[in-house]
């Protein structure tokens, strides 16, 4: 399709005047919406002015396109419609043109609508990092817990991945009532410095994980120092069946046979298992105070018990009482952010893998915008 522009639509570029001379033009081809499947072109001879006001002697603006590229911005509202239902290379597959050029097209709107979350209404976030790919590479993220928004992602983890969200932070005037975070020091450290006045809440999934770790860790040493190829046996395969929840063990496939075995064969596995279901009940009494009376008796019977994966997790409790009773003020968890998780990990497949990082963490910010489906 060939288009002209009116001699008395011309304007100069740089102070917008209708005074110009015109002198040449340039023909250029912009990608434009398709018709059916058919693909649509506009051709345009772009004039080149010479402004009698500001002396300005370059092409005039193109108003349906921006100047660098080689598509319309209809075009480019199109392809981005699309994106939300359909992956970059099906995308680029549809309309005929190239995998990078789709990538584009979402990086600009992602640039203009998703690179700077406004942080001064954030009242409860949540912390947490997350494995990108092979080779211990991490980013950390900031959740907002009221909008389930994703406002920041760090290079790498720890401390020093925070560092710029603290100084948006401070410069945005935020009032944060609550952070949920792990066990990690370092983010207690930071949340301390950065946000005296907010409650740190000890992740309640975070406590039971580590403590699944140690009875693993235990099974694994009872394991290696059982004696005759039956107690081996029994023991052999039971690190899930400790770790689920009694109500989900299949009686079909006879689990809960193999774990009473399992917890008669040994007095420090069974003792080390009940302990773990008894934990649970921290975040089911009715007040704080029960709670705490809760806590201080589990870790006293897990001091007594004589096993040492227990004793140093009880330690770990100790240190960080405050923060676990912290939840029957506010009950917040970095649960949603496993959620969020589970999107980038989708997002990656569907896009086998993102060599952008820039790009990558765009998507990220406006993951909570995303849905994902199977689609035949």
């Amino acid at each position: 399709m060939r288009i002209e522009l009116p001699r008395e639509a011309l304007r100069c570029p740089g102070c917008g005047r209708a005074e110009v001379f015109r002198q040449g033009d340039k023909r250029r081809t912009w990608r434009h919406l398709p018709l059916g499947g058919k693909p649509v072109f506009l051709e345009l001879a772009v004039p080149r002015v010479w402004c009698f006001r500001c002396q300005t002697n370059r092409q005039v603006r193109v108003t349906f396109a921006d100047e660098k590229l080689r598509h319309t911005r209809a075009f480019e509202r199109y392809a981005w419609d699309l994106s939300r239902s359909m992956t970059i290379r099906d995308v680029a597959r549809h309309l005929g043109v190239s995998w990078d050029t789709i990538k584009d097209i979402q990086k600009r709107f992602l640039l203009r609508h998703f690179a700077r979350p406004k942080l001064k209404s954030l009242e409860q976030i949540a912390i947490d990092e997350i494995a990108i790919g092979k080779g211990h590479r991490y980013v950390t993220l900031v959740l907002d817990l009221k909008s389930g928004a994703v406002v920041f992602v760090g290079d790498g983890k720890g401390a020093d991945a925070l560092e710029p969200f603290w100084k948006r932070l401070r410069a945005s005037g935020a009032k944060v009532q609550a952070v949920a975070a792990d066990l990690s020091p370092a983010y207690a450290l930071a949340v301390r410095r950065n946000l005296p006045d907010a409650v740190l809440v000890n992740d309640r999934f975070h406590v039971v994980k580590l403590l699944h770790d140690h009875l693993a860790e235990l099974r694994r040493e009872l394991h290696a120092e059982a004696e005759g190829p039956l107690q081996k046996k029994v023991l052999k395969g039971t690190r899930w069946l400790l770790l689920k929840h009694p109500d989900h063990l299949d009686e079909k496939r006879n689990e809960r046979q193999r774990l009473d075995d399992a917890l008669a064969l040994n007095h420090s596995l069974a003792t080390a298992y009940y302990l773990k279901e008894d934990l649970r009940q921290v975040w089911e009494q009715n007040t704080r105070r029960e709670a705490e009376r809760f806590l201080n008796d589990w870790i006293a019977r897990a001091q007594a018990s004589g096993i040492r994966r227990l004793h140093q997790f009880a330690r770990t409790l100790q240190a960080h009482r405050a923060g676990i009773l912290a939840w029957y003020d506010y009950p917040i968890s970095t649960a949603p952010l496993e959620g969020t998780n589970n999107k980038i990990k989708t997002m990656k497949r569907q896009a086998y893998g993102f060599r952008d990082l820039e790009f990558f963490k765009l998507k990220i910010l406006a993951i909570h915008r995303s849905k994902f489906a199977l689609v035949g």
